[in-house]
């Protein structure tokens, strides 16, 4: 008999803009939060936990294996053992997978997975040459060696090194690699703004109908104490005529995203519990979903770099005999509009689906009374190691709340990754 892997539940953090009230922090600290309230949430004892992992795409070396510090300042054992992932922008889609295999080995039954940022935190290092020369600087011996090193130094020595996320191979940012994506498949400006405006509209009635507050702990800031509790991204105040005046952000001249229909710098964590069916009853307690499947993709880095959600969905409902209509709930990540609403446009494309998919014709048409109906990444935020997490909670939630079968949630990453999982309304 075939184990059922299910989802319990799922806690976040509230999401913050990088440089606000999460300033001050490190990353752990937000993985603790959410690992707290998950256990709060779902009223599990600490020592029931047999694996934590976290996914991370900034790593503090203080910190290095960020799960095993979020872990223990949230309460759980020191015998658990604690790994960290790292798989850019579906890091926590990687740290869950994880778990999911390895409780389908038998490993264990009960697994906390899901992941963190803190992009205020990021590390800010001294140039190449600066650093060679303090490495150095480790064998000086007497006076003398030390006068000679401090006039060896120039102001230049002092200059940060700018952090810049890149792809590393081709030197380009993202959001470069974006409008090329947005050209290529002829995704107007308009209709980036417009999907950006329907984010934050759709996250701020998920705010005000009480559906995201479901899935948020509160978080208490020292040393006052100050109490977090929403996600502070959200505009649910957005016009098209306020954000169709703002200036191009990567291509100046002939670009389409701006500030508006990207996603921005986010601060926070996200964790799921993860069991076995028979571990989940045994314990006491109702999971909300069963994984069916997943996959990971990789694709060309020149040209595909946020084309993996188009692949992977094509992929995995290829493998389990299903059509893109069969999916009551679909959750894509909004790194930008452009990304969406291209890998929509490659999913509806006869031409593209038989070139690059080895399909008869098009996957199918995206109905968007079924995707991100509570907002998503360009509104919500997107902490690059958490996401994945809150992708999965919030497509478990929305399966109940819609009354639902399938849900499917798809993301991109760096490196030129994609992302699909395939869930079930648990009791359906």
């Amino acid at each position: 008999m075939n184990k059922k892997i299910v989802v319990i539940d799922g806690c976040r953090t509230p999401f913050l803009r990088s440089g606000t009230d999460y300033m001050d922090l490190m990353s752990y600290q937000l993985g603790q939060f959410a690992i707290k309230g998950l256990l709060s949430k779902t009223g599990l004892d600490p020592k029931e936990v047999q694996q934590v992992i976290m996914g991370t795409v900034i790593s503090n070396l203080k910190t290095s294996n960020v799960a095993r510090e979020a872990a223990l300042t949230a309460g759980i054992p020191n015998t658990v053992p604690c790994y960290t992932t790292t798989m850019a922008c579906i890091s926590a889609n990687r740290a869950i997978s994880c778990a999911y295999n390895e409780i389908l080995a038998g490993q264990y039954d009960i697994a906390i997975a899901g992941g963190v940022e803190n992009t205020s935190d990021t590390p800010i290092g001294f140039r190449r040459e600066m650093r060679k020369k303090l490495f150095n600087a480790q064998k000086l011996k007497g006076l003398g060696d030390t006068l000679k090193f401090i006039f060896s130094l120039s102001y230049k020595d002092f200059l940060p090194e700018k952090p810049q996320v890149a792809e590393y191979s081709t030197n380009r940012v993202m959001g470069q690699d974006c409008d090329m994506m947005a050209a290529r498949f002829n995704i107007s400006r308009e209709a980036q703004d417009e999907f950006a405006v329907r984010s934050h509209q759709l996250a701020a009635k998920a705010w005000e109908d009480g559906h995201l507050a479901k899935e948020v702990c509160e978080v208490a800031l020292p040393p006052k104490f100050k109490a977090v509790t929403t996600d502070n991204g959200v505009r649910g105040d957005s016009k098209i005529e306020k954000v169709s005046k703002l200036r191009p952000a990567f291509d100046k001249k002939y670009g389409t995203l701006t500030a508006a229909n990207s996603s921005f710098l986010t601060d926070g964590g996200a964790a799921s519990l993860i069991a076995t069916e028979e571990k989940a009853l045994a314990l006491g307690l109702t999971p909300k979903a069963e994984i069916l499947d997943y996959i990971f993709t990789g694709q060309d880095l020149m040209d595909e770099l946020l084309l993996g959600p188009a692949y992977a969905i094509s992929e995995i409902l290829k493998k389990n005999n299903l059509e893109l209509a069969d999916i009551d709930v679909l959750e894509i990540h909004e790194a930008f509009a452009g990304q969406v609403l291209a890998n929509i446009a490659a999913l509806e494309s006869d031409e593209f689906s038989k070139k690059n998919f080895g399909r008869d014709k098009a996957v199918g048409k995206v109905d968007f009374n079924k995707l991100n109906l509570w907002g998503g990444s360009l509104s919500i935020g997107h902490p690059f190691g958490a996401t994945g997490s809150r992708l999965l909670t919030t497509a478990a939630n929305r399966l109940h709340a819609e009354n639902g079968q399938y849900a499917l949630l798809a993301a991109c990453a760096a490196g030129a990754h994609g992302h699909a999982m395939l869930i079930k309304r648990y009791g359906a």
